[in-house]
């Protein structure tokens, strides 16, 4: 659950503040993986703050900060700094100005996009340890999704922002090391939700080599495995977000179904 940034014990805005020379806090306004998120503004500049104190919050964190700190690609924000304090662990990342991605179709957004998938296709994991694909996919996993390579998992626009340099992708604290397929079929439901039809995702997908080579069948399987996973979820929560990757998840396995 998100914190507020006045909820922070007074050690911990001290040492940010003493960084930044000052910490006007503006709140995230997407995102709920950490309990603190925040743009920090001072005399130094601007940084995004992350801070977590509960032992799941900490370890998601310490897990993003070694991922970010070992992924050393144009595409990711760095760590400016890191520390602990009053039971918080604190990590101050690049920050990152500019509108998140519109991934609608036709946007010139996608461009970006395709050229950051290119990227992460040929970027091997690295020598840290990361989520495997059944545990982040939380349903039964065939070997074929096994592979060397860093897949981000979570390429919704809240994760994508257009910057004056680029396209940056934050948030790595799913980051998995996977076959590159995966990736794309993790962001076909994205494209679903920005407006494409599920056959339109796919035609945009199809420009990268590791979609056009991945088994159809393969893909049935992920679709429809994907979709029983949202749709029980959405069982037991009200969660507007589950019912929303339900809908779309579902559109993806149907259409799978039908063309299959």
């Amino acid at each position: 659950m998100r914190i507020d940034w006045t909820a922070l014990p007074e050690a911990v805005t001290k040492e940010v503040a003493g960084r930044l020379g000052g910490s006007h806090a503006t709140p995230a306004t997407t995102g709920d993986h950490a309990e603190i998120a925040a743009t920090v503004t001072g005399t130094n500049g601007k940084v995004f703050v992350k801070a977590a104190q509960s032992n799941f919050g900490i370890r998601s964190l310490r897990f993003e900060l070694r991922v970010s700190e070992a992924v050393s690609g144009s595409h990711s924000p760095a760590v400016e700094w890191h520390f602990e304090a009053a039971g918080w662990l604190v990590v101050g990342f690049e920050h990152c100005e500019g509108p998140h991605a519109d991934l609608s179709p036709g946007s010139p957004d996608l461009d970006l996009l395709g050229e950051a998938l290119t990227t992460l296709g040929e970027t091997p994991a690295p020598d840290v340890p990361l989520l495997s694909p059944k545990t982040r996919l939380g349903f039964e996993h065939v070997p074929a999704m096994d592979g060397d390579t860093l897949i981000h998992t979570d390429l919704g626009p809240a994760n994508l922002i257009v910057t004056p340099r680029g396209l940056r992708i934050v948030d790595w604290a799913m980051a998995t090391k996977a076959a590159p397929w995966v990736e794309l079929a993790m962001l076909t439901p994205w494209l679903i939700s920005a407006g494409h039809t599920p056959q339109q995702a796919e035609q945009w997908l199809a420009q990268h080599p590791a979609w056009k080579q991945t088994d159809p069948q393969l893909l049935d399987y992920f679709a429809t495995k994907n979709a029983e996973k949202w749709a029980t979820k959405t069982a037991v929560s009200t969660a507007a977000w589950m019912h929303d990757l339900a809908a779309w998840t579902s559109q993806w396995a149907a259409h799978r179904c039908q063309t299959g």
